[in-house]
């Protein structure tokens, strides 16, 4: 594979579903490593990732940013560019290109794709959510995000420059704010969205988790806002 070694992480619980038609789905030229981080599944997630040529790693703690840290440690040496996708096949794997070429031609440090615009991407409380979590960052930081959206692409040592910590929903908005107060050049592009493949989404399908999450994305809005950064 020609380019930069660009490496793949899909957090995942229970989509054993989900993850046939996925890696079906992923042009296998594009990536040098697909990092599966298995985080408790109770069915074939990690048997099927690890059939499909994925290194699995295996979080028990639940949460995306845990799930996400332990991805991260299993980086190998030498790649250059990181791409989170979601296990549920909601993004369109070929679109990864439209997230990684701006980083590779050296536009962007990292590379954001908007769900803006995708027709039921999102649910109405969802929508609300991303708008007040965005509306703040704006107010606060003088930047105008559009979404909070998982599939992104980061330079490598940008992203071990943010010092990433959040072991739950707070982890995407954790990386944009950090992207921000430390000078990365930051990029949206607009992706298609989709309904997830199989199975229930463990936040928007349930209403007490949606509202756990956006109580979490918001203070965490809050939090790095108020955080001095490193000099």
């Amino acid at each position: 594979m020609q380019g930069p070694a660009v490496v793949l992480i899909i957090p995942a619980l229970n989509e054993e579903a989900s993850l046939p038609a996925l890696f079906d789905a992923i042009p296998r030229d594009l990536f040098r490593t697909i990092i599966v981080a298995d985080n408790g599944s109770t069915d074939k997630t990690a048997e099927i990732a690890a059939s499909r040529g994925a290194v699995v790693v295996t979080e028990p703690e639940r949460g995306y940013g845990a799930a996400s840290l332990k991805a991260m440690a299993a980086i190998p040496n030498g790649s250059a560019i990181v791409v989170w996708m979601q296990g549920d096949l909601s993004e369109y794997p070929e679109e990864v290109p439209l997230l990684t070429e701006p980083v590779a031609r050296g536009e962007a440090d990292m590379v954001i794709g908007t769900r803006l615009g995708s027709a039921g991407a999102l649910l109405p409380h969802q929508e609300f959510g991303n708008w007040l979590a965005c509306f703040l960052m704006r107010v606060l930081l003088g930047y105008q995000y559009t979404d909070l959206g998982p599939f992104r692409a980061i330079r490598w040592t940008s992203l071990q420059a943010l010092n990433m910590e959040n072991r739950n929903y707070g982890w995407t908005v954790e990386m944009q704010i950090k992207a921000l107060r430390r000078g990365l050049r930051v990029k949206e592009v607009p992706v298609r969205y989709r309904k997830r493949f199989a199975g229930e989404n463990k936040v928007s399908g349930n209403l007490c988790a949606s509202l756990r999450a956006g109580w979490i994305i918001l203070t965490t809005v809050f939090r790095y806002w108020r955080r001095a950064e490193p000099k």
